[in-house]
């Protein structure tokens, strides 16, 4: 059976973050996952989990400054001192929330720059991450994510990140298969997961074209979760939509 972890920057969003532990664990999750932890102080992010019986799946890696829409570093040439410090925190709090999986964001193209300068970038530090990550027993991962919700993105299809992954080593570096980003762009989801499971290391799911919750757009989400099921993948499958009222999708895959 499907294993979805609530996703904490999306969900339970009617309380404060802290709160939002407490909550998920009241709804029948046994895992979360979120965007950004540095906030908070890790030992009470830690002691938050402790308490529920929550386990923490996965969250990002510094982005840069997000508040000025940079959506990572990855790739951009130029800050790989200041994505080295970014993946260097992130590990902290991995070692504290005990958690195996960090989303590493490509970044948004810079005007100018040739792609093959970023992809150089991208795959270099990609690599020096991966090589950190192993030594602390985290798997770095990384995300296709449409030009519609991101314009600009550099990471965009499901067949790019295999292509990098290839070139860093499957058993290094993941792919973060999220099902909505890929129903945007490139459409027959089930059919990119058939190609691309053995490098997926994490799933996320939210119906399109609203971002909402499982059953309220145009997949058809118990076929598509009977699929992954039959194909053997155990991950985690993080999850957003509104709640409490809009989990009626999840009542068949509680713990």
């Amino acid at each position: 059976m499907p294993r979805f972890a609530a996703n904490l920057s999306m969900m339970f969003t009617e309380v404060p973050f802290l709160d939002r532990f407490a909550a998920a664990a009241g709804a029948g999750f046994k895992a979360v996952e979120f965007l950004f932890p540095y906030d908070f102080p890790a030992a009470e992010i830690a002691a938050r989990l402790k308490d529920n019986g929550l386990q923490q799946v996965l969250f990002n890696a510094p982005p840069g400054d997000w508040t000025k829409g940079e959506r990572g570093m990855a790739a951009l040439p130029g800050r790989q001192q200041e994505f080295r410090d970014a993946i260097a925190k992130a590990l902290d709090y991995c070692a504290t929330l005990s958690c195996p999986r960090l989303h590493v964001m490509a970044g948004l193209a810079p005007e100018g720059v040739a792609h093959d300068t970023m992809t150089a970038v991208y795959g270099a530090n990609l690599a020096w991450a991966a090589e950190a990550c192993a030594k602390a027993g985290v798997k770095p991962i990384i995300e296709p994510i449409n030009h519609r919700d991101i314009p600009g993105f550099f990471l965009n299809t499901t067949d790019q990140a295999a292509a990098i992954i290839a070139a860093v080593g499957p058993d290094r570096l993941g792919m973060q298969f999220d099902l909505y980003h890929c129903q945007i762009t490139e459409g027959d989801v089930v059919k990119r997961v058939e190609k691309h499971l053995p490098l997926i290391a994490h799933m996320q799911v939210a119906d399109t074209p609203g971002r909402h919750e499982p059953g309220t757009g145009e997949v058809n989400w118990p076929f598509v979760f009977d699929r992954i099921d039959a194909l053997g993948f155990r991950g985690w499958i993080g999850c957003d939509g509104d709640t409490v009222a809009g989990l009626g999708w999840f009542r068949p895959y509680r713990a």
